[in-house]
């Protein structure tokens, strides 16, 4: 993404920030995976919203109206020696060239040059909670600056939450985002073909797995936007199911929940098909009955409709479906009251989606449902999950079935980010009738 991109994020924080503020944001730290291995390292969203800056040990410092530099960036130093273990280190004059700061200084020296210039701030922006080490550095400076009160220096004297500043700014995606958050779809479009064609019974869920996760390195996909789920017959009706260790079973249902991360943007496709590649009668029924579901969720989705509109179009349409089915009786409109449907649509229509595969943003302001704006993403994702159990006939039992596309609301209404990707009964059986592997 152009430094530009990053450039005006900054400008616009800083023409959010009170007069006589600062905002100081640490990048994320590494995480131990075991001994002295760490998880492969991804940087925290709002500070790579704001730098563009990959790598960890960094804290950025924004001053508006500083003479001296506005933006200033705290980082390693190179070291050869650390290089030739670990591999490249920006270093401080990368920092500025490459990634646009004022200045850069070590970020050893933070204890020595971070209180300075906290001494003629009013207000502190910081996002507190989140890095409870770096929480205890913010409080200990603080404290530093208030034994010196007789000596003239004077400790900020409010401290305000940048994170749900940055959290509305990165609601609206920029053009830069949309194309980066197109490039993560396409990649798991890709990925999602080759699962369905490479299905097939008595395969391990882990097999399909393995065939995402092949597909999305092969195209420059280095991570995950979220852990990979594939759920084969009663492992569908777990939403958040992840083991992917069981047989997939001639005549089940797989649901698979996957999605690249392509610079630091996500994507969250979910697809539901037939493990032998033909739907069975009651899979069909139930499929096309969440897919007309979701086609009325999307028809909510435009500027000026609210946030809960979508939802409550596919509640409709879910309950009428299952009380035809016989799942639900009674009335409809007392049905949904009732909020009937939640035993088997048990999760809601989507979530933002961006840097976070579930993207901060409030849904309600000040208890109102948000109102949708070009420039929002978010999921539309309904879905069926029908255990078995005693009242319940048996050819609705163990399946599962969630159908998840990204869309973004456009000045004319929405556009499907992840429509190349079949979800109806006819183009998943002929594509997965094309065995490519």
């Amino acid at each position: 993404m152009n430094i530009n991109e990053y450039k005006n994020r900054r400008q616009e924080l800083m023409d959010i920030l009170s007069e006589g503020s600062m905002a100081i944001l640490p990048a994320a730290p590494m995480q131990l995976r075991n001994c002295d291995v760490h998880y492969p390292y991804r940087q925290d969203s709002n500070f790579y919203y704001l730098t563009g800056f990959p790598e960890p040990q960094a804290l950025a410092v924004i001053v508006p109206q500083r003479e001296q530099g506005q933006y200033l960036l705290f980082c390693r130093e190179k070291n050869q020696n650390k290089e030739a273990l670990d591999g490249n280190i920006i270093g401080l004059e990368d920092a500025c060239e490459i990634y646009g700061a004022d200045d850069a200084f070590p970020i050893t020296d933070i204890d020595d040059i971070i209180p300075g210039l906290m001494e003629s701030c009013r207000c502190l922006y910081y996002p507190m909670g989140y890095y409870e080490e770096f929480d205890d550095k913010i409080i200990e400076w603080i404290n530093q600056l208030r034994e010196h009160v007789r000596s003239g220096k004077v400790a900020p004297f409010e401290m305000v939450s940048v994170d749900h500043i940055l959290h509305e700014m990165r609601l609206q995606k920029t053009d830069a985002e949309i194309q980066a958050l197109r490039a993560a779809a396409d990649v798991s479009i890709l990925a999602h073909k080759r699962a369905m064609q490479f299905c097939r019974p008595d395969l391990y869920e882990y097999e399909l797995e393995a065939e995402i996760t092949y597909e999305l390195l092969r195209n420059g996909c280095r991570a995950e936007a979220f852990p990979t789920s594939v759920a084969g017959g009663k492992n569908a009706c777990i939403l958040h199911y992840t083991e992917n260790k069981d047989i997939l079973n001639n005549g089940d249902l797989v649901l698979i929940d996957a999605g690249a991360e392509i610079n630091h943007y996500a994507s969250d496709i979910s697809r539901t098909f037939p493990v032998n590649g033909h739907f069975s009668k009651p899979q069909k029924t139930l499929y096309e009955l969440v897919l007309k579901a979701q086609r009325a969720a999307i028809g909510k989705i435009y500027p000026g409709n609210q946030w809960n509109d979508p939802y409550n179009a596919a509640i409709v349409v879910i309950t009428e479906g299952l009380k035809d089915l016989g799942l639900l009786v009674g009335k409809v409109d007392i049905l949904i009251e009732e909020e009937a449907y939640k035993r088997f649509y048990t999760d809601h229509i989507g979530h933002w989606l961006g840097m976070d595969v579930h993207d901060p943003g409030n849904y309600k302001i000040d208890d109102v449902w948000r109102y949708l704006e070009p420039g929002m993403v978010m999921t539309v994702e309904p879905g069926l999950y029908i255990p078995a159990a005693e009242d319940i006939s048996e050819e609705w039992w163990n399946i599962g079935i969630r159908i998840e596309d990204n869309v973004l609301i456009t000045e004319g209404g929405h556009e499907v980010l992840t429509s190349e990707l079949p979800k109806t009964v006819i183009e998943i059986e002929t594509l997965m009738a094309r065995k490519a592997f």
